[in-house]
């Protein structure tokens, strides 16, 4: 990943309402969920959260589809695991502590498993 793509996908999770949505559409998988279900969870109006969404698509981190009347979000796994690998690539002088929890690419998003520090 290059850098401006990393300072691109950071500032659109830079925020409260982003950040939330995007953790949805990570537990929601690759299928993805509708922008009402995504408001109706967050508890933010449509056009909020219309804007919001529209800058992690910017970011590329999530793609949008129609589905008859519905857009359906979903999250971009290799952006993610792209950031991820952008961040920890040189971390703790490449010793095993800072591994992930999980192979992202081997793995699905639901079974990669996060440790307390």
């Amino acid at each position: 990943m290059e850098p401006k793509q990393v300072v691109a996908a950071l500032g659109a999770l830079a925020h409260e309402h982003r950040l939330a949505a995007y953790k949805l559409l990570v537990e929601a998988g690759p299928e993805g969920l509708p922008a009402g279900a995504i408001a109706e969870r967050l508890g933010t109006p449509s056009s909020t959260l219309t804007f919001h969404l529209q800058q992690l698509l910017h970011a590329g981190l999530a793609t949008q589809r129609r589905v008859s009347r519905q857009i359906i979000y979903a999250m971009v796994p290799a952006a993610m695991n792209g950031l991820v690998g952008y961040l920890t690539e040189n971390c703790c002088g490449g010793e095993a502590i800072c591994a992930p929890a999980c192979d992202p690419v081997a793995a699905t998003v639901h079974s990669c498993k996060t440790t307390a520090a």
